[in-house]
């Protein structure tokens, strides 16, 4: 059975790099002999830092292209091993000053804000019309 790995890799500049492989260390000594050209050529010389096997090489391009779209902070926690704070960093944060949510979505158990600041309960926030809910009265 053929083993397929996805890996991650510390270049030069301290930049990571993520990639897919059927042969590991094929693979880490042509990043180092600059032959897979790209990123990793212009960083040299490249670590590994990080690898895991899996049983196919869609689980190992999945495994990839999810690394590629992580942080920093989230690719070091996975060469730890903390799966604990991967956890932390997957969570998204709704902090007040962080992310802002629409008008529409902050009115809370059906109520809205009028322009004099009343509440203003049953009308739909954008068309001051009736309001469908599916919930019980």
């Amino acid at each position: 059975m053929m083993a397929f790995f996805a890996y991650l890799l510390q270049c030069s500049d301290a930049s990571y790099y993520a990639g897919h492989t059927d042969n590991l260390e094929l693979r880490i000594g042509q990043h180092q002999a600059g032959e897979c050209g790209g990123y990793t050529a212009t960083r040299l010389p490249v670590t590994l830092v990080w690898s895991q096997e899996f049983a196919t090489r869609e689980e190992a391009l999945a495994a990839e292209r999810q690394i590629k779209g992580w942080g920093r902070a989230k690719k070091e926690a996975l060469m730890a091993g903390d799966w604990k704070r991967i956890q932390q960093l997957a969570k998204k944060s709704f902090k007040k000053g962080k992310i802002q949510l629409p008008v529409h979505l902050k009115r809370t158990c059906g109520a809205t804000q009028d322009n004099g600041g009343k509440s203003v309960r049953g009308e739909h926030p954008r068309t001051n019309g009736p309001q469908r809910s599916k919930l019980p009265a």
